[in-house]
């Protein structure tokens, strides 16, 4: 049995620290803030309830797949609402385009705007359906150790897949501009531009038109208490308000960490914190990556969040809605290629409160808006204030309707508060992008090669960004710390 510390209680660390404990470790979760949740907190204000982090629930078989290794099941912690609509995108003043809850409806839609597209969707869906299979049910639960695990009877008839892009082989098929925005969107998850991202990632449209979109009830926070009640169920301790100060090395093996200035001593040291983040808890001589192989990745985007509650219920909109009414190219430019403030931003909102009564008091709603940004911009209050007034003008053009004046607070969250609550590097929100070349064994280790005993997970590492990943890398830490004991 080792003795193991967690740096972190995120949906990475949780996952980690349950398959260690159930392997018969003695692991003790280290939280620097005063909840456990990492990036998936909550925030309650005035009879509202808001997911402060991740808001979507997709690839629920992932969700299955973790709870099953414990013979549990997600329903056992908490209730899942498949939302119908799965979300709506604005392109225009009162002019949406809704994505319901099968594929059969998602084809009378495509065909509404495209006639024939339907037949082209299909034949989509059914190659990122193979592709899901392919990654999902086996790639992706592979630790990154070497490129021969990419490497498969499967795999090596889709190599064209990893050179091709998403936005090519979308545009190949269809020629709506429309319709092409909605088959790019799922891949913004995994932080990269379409025309970045391997044609092998179409498994996201799977995922969505494939899987649906889900929402737990009382929020994604509620995976999260069902992961904490899991982890101490099977043994976990977990102390929050412990921010870890040093990972203490001697002979070149992590032997324990240091919070406000005690010495904690251990076998084993696992951070699902910011990875770059972990490695400044050490000596440089100890650290794998340099400063300059952070600045030369491909990071996916930070955020501006604001946290709104409405006296009114808000209309013409569904629990998810996109807006993209502006040039989205010119706002991944501003996030990939030229680092600015995005002149006209593309947004996105969720109302929990559509779906979930406990979002907010009756009559009211509960509204949360997104603005995707470059990592490491200027942050202040006045350029909030600037982007909220932006995309509340527009949002009120766009839905025919009123809502400044109904707003009774907003709390806001951006890269600043990346920085300070969660130590993300330039301020990050999603981690490494999944480029080609931040794929799998590309991408940084589960495994320190210079310290001994200390190990990695969560979205820099592998297999990627996103909670069903973070739940996959968890596992794979794990798996790595038990063969190696």
């Amino acid at each position: 049995m080792k003795d193991i510390a967690i740096i972190g209680s995120g949906f990475s660390s949780l996952a980690a620290a349950c398959y260690l404990a159930k392997y018969g470790h003695k692991v003790t979760i280290y939280e620097k803030n005063a909840s456990v949740g990492g990036r998936a907190r909550q925030l309650k204000r005035d009879g509202f309830t808001f997911d402060i982090g991740p808001t979507w629930y997709w690839m629920p078989d992932v969700f299955e797949r973790f709870f099953s290794d414990f013979d549990m099941r997600p329903e056992d912690y908490y209730e899942l609402i498949k939302l119908n609509p799965a979300y709506s995108v604005y392109f225009g003043e009162q002019d949406s385009i809704t994505i319901e809850d099968s594929l059969e409806k998602i084809c009378i839609a495509f065909d509404r705007e495209e006639p024939g597209s339907s037949t082209k969707l299909r034949k989509f869906i059914k190659t990122a359906q193979d592709n899901y299979n392919v990654a999902i049910k086996d790639l992706v639960y592979r630790p990154g150790l070497s490129p021969f695990e990419l490497i498969t009877p499967v795999t090596v008839k889709k190599i064209g897949q990893f050179f091709s892009t998403i936005s090519r082989e979308v545009r190949k098929e269809f020629d709506n501009p429309r319709l092409i925005s909605i088959l790019e969107f799922p891949v913004l998850f995994l932080g990269a531009k379409p025309s970045d991202t391997p044609a092998f990632y179409s498994f996201m449209n799977y995922a969505d038109f494939g899987l649906g979109t889900f929402h737990p009830k009382d929020g994604m926070y509620s995976v999260i208490e069902g992961m904490q009640q899991l982890a101490l169920d099977q043994g976990v301790s977990m102390k929050t308000s412990s921010d870890v100060e040093q990972i203490i090395v001697e002979n070149n093996t992590a032997t324990g960490i240091i919070i406000n200035g005690e010495e904690i001593r251990c076998d084993t040291v696992l951070s699902g914190a910011d990875y770059h983040h972990t490695e400044s808890l050490m000596q440089p001589e100890h650290r794998q990556y340099s400063e300059s192989y952070w600045e030369n990745r491909t990071f996916a985007p930070s955020a501006l969040l604001f946290y709104v509650g409405f006296s009114r219920e808000i209309k013409a909109v569904e629990h998810h809605t996109l807006f993209f009414d502006v040039d989205f190219a010119a706002h991944a430019t501003a996030i990939y290629d030229d680092p600015a403030w995005p002149e006209k931003p593309l947004f996105y909102a969720s109302f929990p409160s559509k779906t979930d009564s406990n979002a907010a008091p009756e009559g009211k709603e509960a509204g949360i808006f997104l603005i995707p940004l470059a990592p490491g911009l200027e942050d202040s209050a006045d350029l909030r204030e600037i982007y909220f007034e932006k995309i509340m003008t527009r949002f009120e053009r766009l839905t025919n309707q009123d809502a400044k004046k109904y707003v009774i607070f907003k709390e806001s969250f951006c890269i600043n508060d990346f920085i300070d609550q969660y130590n993300s590097y330039r301020g990050n929100a999603y981690g490494l992008a999944n480029t080609l070349t931040q794929t799998a064994f590309l991408r940084p280790r589960l495994r320190s090669k210079k310290v001994k005993n200390l190990y990695f997970t969560g979205q820099l590492t592998v297999p990627g960004p996103g909670v069903p990943p973070a739940l996959i890398s968890g596992k794979l830490v794990a798996g790595l710390i038990e063969k190696e004991k």
